[in-house]
C-alpha cells in the first residue's frame, strides 16, 4: 500500500501550531503576550489558525474536509497582514520591541503562505508502507532440477536424435 502524503498541508498545518503557540509567547519586550496586547486580533489570530488546521486536515484527509483548501489562500494571507502590521505598527497600550512570539508568528505565517502555493500546486511526495515483496518460486524452473529426463546439452533436439 502506498500513501500519499502531500507536502503543503504537512507545512500549512505546523505553521497554524507554531501561530497557536506564539499566542502564548511573549510578543513584545517586557514580557507582554498577545492575549495582553490585543483586543481583538488575539482572538482573530486563533481562530484563523484552527481554520488553517481543518483545511490542512482536509487536504489531507478528503473525508475529513471541514474547511475547504481553496480558502487556505485568504487565511494565510489574512494571517500574514495582521501579524506584519502587528510587527510593524504595534498597539498603543505596548511600549516595547518585537520579541519572540511576533517573530515565530511571523515565520509561522510564511511556513503557511509557502504550504499554502505547495498545496494549490500539488507538489507531493510517496511513501510507501508495504513491506517488500519475496522473490516467489515459479514451480517450472524449481521443478527442473528435480527432472531425470532433463539433461545438460543442446536447447533444441538434433535431427535424427529419437531419444524422448
Amino acid at each position: 500500500m502506498t500513501r500519499r502524503i502531500e507536502a503543503g498541508p504537512v507545512l500549512v498545518a505546523l505553521g497554524a501550531l507554531l501561530l497557536l503557540v506564539s499566542i502564548f509567547l511573549d510578543w513584545y519586550e517586557p514580557g507582554v503576550t498577545a492575549w495582553e496586547a490585543f483586543e481583538f486580533l488575539d482572538l482573530l489570530l486563533a481562530v484563523l489558525a484552527i481554520a488553517a488546521l481543518a483545511a490542512a486536515a482536509g487536504a489531507m484527509r478528503p473525508e475529513a474536509t471541514v474547511v475547504e483548501r481553496h480558502w487556505l489562500p485568504a487565511i494565510a494571507a489574512a494571517i500574514t497582514v495582521v501579524v506584519a502590521s502587528q510587527i510593524l505598527d504595534r498597539p498603543p497600550s505596548v511600549d516595547g520591541d518585537p520579541a519572540t512570539g511576533a517573530w515565530l508568528a511571523l515565520g509561522a505565517a510564511l511556513l503557511m503562505c509557502l504550504g499554502t502555493l505547495l498545496t494549490l500546486g500539488r507538489v507531493s511526495f510517496a511513501l510507501t508502507v508495504e513491506g517488500r515483496d519475496t522473490r516467489r518460486r515459479v514451480s517450472a524452473v524449481d521443478h527442473r532440477a528435480d527432472d531425470p529426463t532433463t539433461t545438460e546439452g543442446p536447447a533444441i533436439k538434433p535431427l535424427g536424435d529419437e531419444r524422448s
